[in-house]
């Protein structure tokens, strides 16, 4: 899997480790996939994902696969007043571009195994999330590319399903998060009532990826306690601010 160093992938690596996997924990910081290999007793792998020859290389080491999970992505906040073709680019490197690359490496290896790919996509898929740049996009993108996979390479038994998180308590969260009334107000919009954890997506990785998804493909799972659904919850809110 990729983008195993942190956050939603490090949760992710320790639950199929314990569901019985041995995980390959692929990061650009090869000393975070190191620290994660050694606490699921994996192996690591440090890998620029937009690198096809280092990819190929990646996809050469491997003998067998059983699932794909693709969570490497970047967020780079940027307006689309200013953003640049160079940032979008970047952004589409990483998180719909090498995703495709790597199915269609793995491909092969999931199809002898009968296994899956599962992709980390994010709630921002379906809501336009401004000063994102090329983000939500991306993301959207990725969804399209998981449906698109789910039929194109059916025929090799390959599933491909998608994982959306909402807003999840990762490092890259942790500025927001350690605002005590910020994420009051935050948690109060969600129905759930809460910020996701990593275990929340790690546990639905677990599902697409088990026998239990035999007969789920091309879909995606928003997992953001409701967030995506609470449009009223957020007028109300907004009727309730009161102007200086």
């Amino acid at each position: 899997m990729t983008g195993a160093g942190r956050g939603i992938g490090r949760a992710i690596a320790r639950r199929l480790t314990a569901d019985g996997h041995r995980v390959i924990a692929v990061d650009l910081d090869e000393a975070a996939a190191k620290e994660v290999a050694a606490e699921v007793g994996g192996r690591a792998v440090g890998c620029d994902v937009t690198d096809p020859d280092a990819l190929r290389a990646l996809a050469a080491s491997v003998a067998s696969l059983d699932v794909l999970v693709n969570n490497a992505g970047i967020f780079p906040p940027a307006k689309l007043s200013t953003l640049t073709a160079e940032q979008f680019r970047q952004v589409m490197d990483v998180n719909v571009i090498a995703p495709l690359l790597l199915t269609q490496l793995f491909v092969p290896h999931l199809a002898a195994s009968g296994g899956s790919v599962v992709n980390i996509a994010s709630m921002s898929a379906k809501v336009p999330t401004p000063g994102t740049g090329a983000y939500s996009p991306s993301k959207a993108a990725l969804v399209s590319l998981t449906k698109l996979c789910a039929v194109e390479f059916a025929h090799t038994g390959v599933r491909f399903n998608a994982v959306a998180p909402g807003g999840v308590r990762t490092e890259g969260a942790a500025q927001v998060s350690a605002d005590p009334e910020r994420e009051a107000r935050f948690n109060d919009l969600v129905p759930l009532g809460r910020r996701a954890l990593p275990e929340d997506i790690a546990d639905v990785v677990s599902f697409f990826a088990s026998p239990d998804a035999r007969y789920v493909t091309g879909q995606v799972l928003y997992v953001d306690g409701g967030l995506t659904e609470a449009t009223v919850s957020f007028l109300h809110a907004a009727q309730n601010v009161r102007k200086p």
